[in-house]
């Protein structure tokens, strides 16, 4: 492993994990695996009550990066006031997508199945399936829009609220 590619995370930073959403990495360890010395973040996953190592130099090849910039919670924001795009393809198609979205990282991308998936009172009642995704999607927006704030996620998910509700006024 080169010293000259030292990696961008530190410790005590927050970083966004695709499967995983928001974490902060608490230290970087060495460690010994199947003989290699290897570099690992440690990375804690608060809600989750779950700890993730991953290889320094393997960080970014699985999609790790660091938060998003406001600017992109704002093109977020932005993008749930859009209108719901549903396509006519089946259900497991479409959850098979959104799935692919939610696991990409990419806050827009999460963005996106939130808008989709959203019913306000008016609507039908979302199958089981359905909800599951939306809450995902839902609780990997409003952890990193908290993260990125440096707020709660209760006021991030507030925030999140208001910009659906206005959008179905």
């Amino acid at each position: 492993m080169s010293k000259t590619k030292k990696s961008e995370f530190r410790a005590n930073e927050y970083v966004v994990y695709p499967a995983h959403g928001v974490g902060r990495i608490i230290s970087i360890e060495k460690d010994e695996v199947a003989g290699f010395e290897l570099e690992l973040f440690v990375i804690s996953f608060e809600k989750d009550k779950m700890t993730l190592r991953v290889p320094t130099n393997k960080a970014t090849e699985v999609g790790m990066r660091s938060l998003s910039s406001p600017d992109v919670v704002g093109q977020a924001m932005k993008t749930l006031k859009g209108k719901a795009k549903v396509k006519r393809a089946m259900w497991s198609r479409r959850a098979q997508e959104y799935e692919q979205k939610i696991n990409s990282g990419d806050l827009i991308a999460i963005a996106e199945v939130v808008r989709d998936l959203h019913r306000s009172d008016d609507q039908r009642e979302q199958s089981y399936s359905e909800r599951q995704l939306y809450e995902a999607a839902l609780e990997r927006l409003t952890r990193e829009v908290a993260a990125v704030e440096g707020g709660d996620e209760l006021a991030a998910a507030k925030q999140v609220d208001d910009v659906l509700v206005s959008r179905a006024a």
